[in-house]
């Protein structure tokens, strides 16, 4: 490690007040000192160095949070709709480990939303080809991809080591599964739904009982009538990943005890306390 550091620091230069050390020169030292990428950036984050790829979030995160994320494990349940772009996100923002699951393929149903879906990929397991992507565009997050549903006997296994889960799903069954894997590992569960113009999302902590957790709440809601269209599920997306990216670099902030509701057709945004 002290010669890696030394190596990163040496490579480095300064770039509006951070040390920042380019991708390539990064990639390189870790190499020759027989370093993970991963252990390699997070080595450099914790010596005051910012590999390249990541300056434009320092502002916001700090060097200490980004090498909390890059430390850290998250299960987005769910890579269609909401998922796609959730695992986009995070990837890019740089979660050392995203368990990825999810038991469907891409139909062409799909093909209106759902980032990872496309002509060519039509039948191809949805988490599979959120994987895919993960390595393209950060392969230093670890991409562990689950092509099966999760349900109350399989939830505490799929989401063993996880700092976090992440609700992309489409039913209120599914998501009682998670919640009660989450509350079993004392984990936090970021919810999110999607119907047409309307959104919400809250972030479940163990002790939380959300309107959905329980046994006579409707597993689906009005999405049967709206149907979902392009820009909601980025929208609700963004924000999961900015509730999720709070609790695991342990920022200001986080969303408690309050549901956000929105309705993007005429711009109204409720905070309902649960």
């Amino acid at each position: 490690m002290e010669q890696f550091t030394k190596m990163i620091k040496a490579r480095a230069a300064d770039k509006d007040g951070l040390r920042v050390v380019p991708f390539f020169a990064c990639r390189e030292a870790a190499r020759e000192c027989g370093l993970s990428p991963r252990e390699a950036e997070i080595e450099a984050l914790k010596n005051g160095v910012c590999p390249s790829r990541y300056m434009r979030s320092i502002g916001t995160l700090g060097l200490e949070g980004q090498a909390k994320l890059l430390s850290s494990r998250a299960a987005v349940v769910g890579c269609g709709g909401l998922g796609g772009w959730i695992v986009e996100m995070l990837a890019r923002i740089g979660v050392g480990e995203l368990v990825l699951i999810d038991g469907d393929v891409f139909e062409d149903n799909n093909l209106n939303r759902q980032l990872y879906c496309d002509e060519r990929d039509l039948g191809m397991a949805k988490a599979e080809a959120a994987a895919r992507r993960v390595e393209q565009v950060n392969n230093v997050v670890l991409a562990m991809p689950h092509v099966s549903f999760i349900d109350e006997h399989n939830g505490p296994e799929l989401l063993a080591g996880c700092n976090v889960a992440i609700d992309a799903l489409d039913s209120n069954k599914a998501r009682r599964a998670v919640l009660s894997a989450c509350r079993g590992m004392g984990i936090p569960f970021v919810h999110g739904a999607i119907a047409g113009y309307y959104a919400q999302t809250c972030v479940c902590y163990p002790g939380d009982k959300p309107l959905w957790d329980r046994d006579d709440a409707p597993d689906k809601g009005v999405e049967t009538e709206t149907g979902n269209p392009t820009f909601t599920p980025p929208f609700i997306a963004a924000v999961e990943v900015a509730e999720t990216v709070k609790i695991l670099a342990d920022l200001d902030g986080k969303l408690k005890n309050t549901l956000l509701w929105y309705d993007l057709q005429k711009h109204d945004l409720q905070k309902l306390k649960i």
